[in-house]
């Protein structure tokens, strides 16, 4: 797997002390309150263990799969839940965790379908943000880092279900992602 990165992005250290960064910001600015941390599956769950660790305040985790992108580089468009929540969130400050904002359409469909809930509060926070290639403007509070238009994967982002274990960002090859006709 190590043969299929052209170059790391972001470290293994970079990551950790950016989410130590993020977790005090998090505890300092929801004190007083016990935030339900939403992670959105598969990708964001490396990023919300490490994230939850470093956050001091009492608060709860919960779930959601939402699919939009199959075993491809580009977002389908089609956004579908595979997993909703279990948490009534009704009243509830909600942290979204997500792993990657591209395009912004996932984030925009979760953020109008988890508003209807009529949360006491709902934000996100990002670990990457790719304001190159956004499409729909969401409210990013929380953005771990910017980074460019490349495909990335590692810490917990894939390609094709494989290189989530990587425990750096990193750039895959594109050779390794040509589609077959």
């Amino acid at each position: 797997m190590e043969n299929d990165v052209a170059k790391i992005l972001i470290t293994e250290e970079q990551l950790q002390e950016r989410i130590a960064e993020l977790g005090k910001q998090i505890s300092k600015e929801y004190k007083g309150n016990r935030p339900l941390l939403v992670c959105i599956l598969k990708g964001g769950i490396l990023f919300l263990s490490d994230l939850m660790r470093y956050i001091t305040i009492p608060h709860e985790i919960d779930f959601m799969d939402i699919s939009s992108y199959g075993a491809g580089t580009e977002s389908s468009g089609v956004v579908r839940i595979l997993k909703d929540l279990d948490a009534n969130i009704a009243g509830r400050h909600v942290l979204i965790v997500e792993d990657i904002i591209d395009t912004g359409h996932t984030l925009d469909y979760i953020l109008r379908n988890l508003s209807t809930r009529e949360p006491a509060s709902l934000r996100i926070c990002t670990l990457l943000s790719k304001p190159a290639r956004r499409e729909k403007d969401v409210p990013l509070e929380y953005v771990g880092f910017e980074i460019p238009n490349e495909f990335v994967i590692g810490y917990g982002l894939d390609f094709a279900e494989i290189y989530r274990n990587l425990r750096y960002i990193g750039v895959l090859k594109p050779e390794k992602y040509v589609t077959q006709d």
